[in-house]
């Protein structure tokens, strides 16, 4: 017997035999089984998925005797008859070169006539696309409604070239890609039984470089087998191919994660030097980076077609930068593809595309600019708060000058002779910076008792009233009412993060539960809810209420049509009322102290007729602009005693 390809040696016989198609062999077994068989059948897919093999085994079992079975022998006459294409009843056609009206009319013709020996009459037209289009119209009708004894299979790479009145009268079924892995296991069978020592990876190698196709993969074995001999190694078969190993795409991928020009660009000068196809080196870089992509969202599925070292280099690399990085890398090393296809220099290109690529790794994205500006640019505005609001910076302040001032003022009482000095009248102005420096009472009192004990409050609400301000900031502990905490909650806000706190003064306090804190919006302030979503400040906001209640607390944002639109923008716009007048009262109601001071003469006389003697006629309360001032700021004259 003459010498047979591995492609048609081992072609599938049964459907256990089909690799990497599940999904089509189990709905045909159970149509068979459950005797649902439609008239048309449409197999859809790349080249060397088993598309003609599928067909042939899916006649086999509709032909077979005491049929149509599942369990057929591939071994019987009538099987072999139509694995080798000479079956009177099972007629295989080119719709490459048989695809005018003429044969389809013959075609159309010869359907009425009954089987031979087979109980269905089965026309199998491979590459139908190439049909005509009044080739395709002529067999609408019969494939609509052909004879109970006709079944067709149709087979066709480029489905988008079909009719869609043809598609809708067949039963599709869409062939994958053969996963690698599943590629380079059969290759290893086919290997051991012809007797032939195949290197694990490079079994991977020649899946890799067969992309999905298992007719493609057994060609490149049975030419391997011709150079190679008995042993084939993964440098073999790089050789052979011009592939690239998934090492050194995996290296070139590292440097130029690591932003290294130099060695990436000696990469590319290695492989180019080693005669390598740059092409498919560029292709093989993006499809590494494809992979770090689907290794950051399904790690399962990033490992299907990766031997195990490629596999644990991936998800290392996935780490190093983030999804928005990598689209960038992979949009710009696409856009070098492109230009390389036409190019004469394609090292040129290449080269280019690298450097772009560690380029765009370091450049700032829009998402960067936002998340700066929810965390870093928002502190910043609100830098000069958090100085003064903190407690331990004031308290070292404070402490700071008086630690110093002893030392300054002990060698000056050396020269005992001072107190003559303090009595006379010069002391006087020198004493306030003497109760600057000494707030404290013990060194004043020393000194000089009279004058620093009347002084010693006047610093006291200047420096640290604001310093008790802000330790509750550091002090939460206790427990609060909603209100309460709601109302602290937002100033503190106010203080750390300015920019948030127009979104929160559209927010309402739903409850506050364990560990949770729901807020709700009206609908028409969803922005300021999507705005506290954000990563950043939903973190600020989680750890600002931990600060608060001493525990973890999580925020939960809702839209409730129930809530109203806040009303406070109009009244700070000034649409309620008229703005114009407002000011003016204040101006003109200044003399208002005037008539009290024309009151304090009546001091001396301690009567009750002189305290009763209150001189505003009763025009100035009746004064539109006063009347105004009263309703709008929600005042009270009183009249000074």
């Amino acid at each position: 017997m003459s010498y047979q390809v591995f492609a048609r040696k081992y072609r599938p016989k049964t459907f256990a035999d089909v690799l990497g198609q599940d999904h089509v062999v189990r709905t045909l077994r159970n149509a068979i089984a459950q005797q649902r068989l439609a008239h048309a059948y449409l197999f859809v897919g790349p080249r060397g998925t088993g598309k003609t093999s599928t067909a042939r085994i899916f006649a086999k079992a509709l032909c077979a005797k005491g049929g149509p079975t599942i369990d057929f022998d591939p071994e019987d006459e009538l099987s072999l008859e139509i694995a080798e294409g000479r079956c009177m009843d099972v007629l295989e056609i080119d719709g490459a070169s048989n695809n005018g009206v003429e044969q389809v009319r013959e075609l159309r013709d010869n359907v009425k006539y009954a089987p031979t020996r087979c109980r269905y009459k089965i026309y199998y037209i491979d590459e139908v696309h190439m049909l005509t289009t009044g080739a395709f119209n002529a067999l609408l009708k019969t494939l609509e409604e052909p004879p109970e004894h006709v079944k067709f299979i149709f087979a066709t790479t480029e489905a988008n070239k079909i009719l869609p009145t043809i598609i809708s009268r067949c039963q599709r079924f869409d062939l994958r890609r053969i996963p690698n892995a599943v590629i380079a296991k059969h290759l290893l069978h086919i290997a051991e039984l012809e007797g032939v020592n195949l290197d694990e990876k490079a079994a991977y190698a020649i899946g890799k470089g067969a992309e999905g196709g298992m007719r493609d993969a057994q060609s490149m074995l049975d030419q391997l087998v011709a150079f190679c001999g008995e042993k084939i190694t993964e440098q073999d078969v790089l050789d052979v191919f011009g592939f690239t190993s998934g090492e050194s795409v995996a290296a070139l991928a590292r440097h130029i994660l690591e932003s290294d020009t130099v060695s990436a660009l000696r990469a590319v000068y290695e492989q180019n030097e080693a005669g390598k196809e740059l092409g498919r080196f560029l292709g093989d870089l993006i499809q590494h980076f494809r992979t770090l992509l689907v290794q950051q969202a399904d790690p399962e599925a990033a490992a299907e077609d990766l031997s195990p070292e490629v596999a644990e280099e991936v998800v290392a690399q996935s780490q190093m930068a983030n999804t928005e990085q990598l689209l960038r890398v992979v949009d710009g090393l696409a856009d070098v593809d492109a230009r390389m296809r036409w190019a004469s220099n394609k090292r040129l290109h290449f080269e280019l595309g690298v450097i772009a690529a560690v380029q765009s790794l370091n450049e700032v994205s829009i998402s960067d600019v936002i998340e700066a500006l929810d965390s870093g640019s928002a502190e910043g505005l609100a830098k000069p708060a958090p100085r003064v609001q903190v407690a331990p910076p004031p308290v070292r302040r404070a402490t700071e000058p008086l630690k110093p001032a002893p030392v300054v003022r002990e060698p000056a009482p050396a020269p005992a002779p001072a107190p003559a000095v303090a009595r006379t009248p010069e002391p006087e102005p020198q004493q306030p910076p003497v109760a600057k420096v000494a707030e404290p009472e013990p060194r004043a009192v020393e000194q000089a008792p009279p004058p620093a004990v009347p002084r010693v409050p006047e610093p006291k609400p200047v420096a640290e009233v604001k310093v008790q301000e802000a330790s509750p900031v550091q002090e939460p502990g206790e427990l609060f009412s909603e209100d309460v905490f709601w109302s602290k909650f937002t100033g503190l806000v106010q203080q750390r993060r300015p920019l948030a706190v127009s979104w929160l003064q559209a927010a309402t306090l739903l409850g506050v539960t364990r560990n949770t804190i729901k807020v709700g919006f009206p609908p028409s302030e969803s922005f300021a809810r999507d705005s506290l979503m954000r990563p950043a400040q939903i973190n600020f906001l989680e750890g600002l209420a931990q600060e608060m209640t001493g525990q973890a607390m999580k925020f939960e944002f809702v839209l409730d049509a129930n809530l109203k639109a806040p009303v406070f923008a109009e009244i700070d716009l000034g649409l309620l009322n008229e703005p114009a007048p407002a000011p003016k009262p204040v101006a003109e109601a200044k003399p208002e102290p005037k008539v009290e001071a024309k009151a304090e003469p009546a001091k001396a006389p301690a009567s009750a007729e002189a305290a009763a003697a209150p001189k505003p006629p009763e025009d100035f309360y009746n004064d539109p602009l006063i009347q105004q001032a009263m309703v709008k700021f929600k005042a009270k004259l009183v009249t000074a005693e």
